[in-house]
């Protein structure tokens, strides 16, 4: 793991938070379960532009997937 890998990490598991809370509060399930999957996925992508490219689609699906 290098410095990189840690901060995007960071940055997505971040956001997987605000998705979650997000979700949570309004009984949204994709938002919740998107948010629970960027919090947890970092953890198990060890290259850095694979942990970016999941974590981008990640972050859309909310805004294209309406449930």
């Amino acid at each position: 793991m290098n410095g990189a890998t840690l901060l995007w990490g960071l940055l997505f598991s971040s956001i997987g938070l605000g998705f979650f809370i997000y979700g949570r509060k309004q009984t949204r399930a994709v938002p919740l379960v998107c948010g629970i999957v960027l919090m947890i996925y970092p953890y198990f992508v060890p290259s850095t532009v694979w942990l970016v490219v999941i974590g981008v689609l990640l972050c859309v699906v909310p805004y294209f997937v309406r449930v």
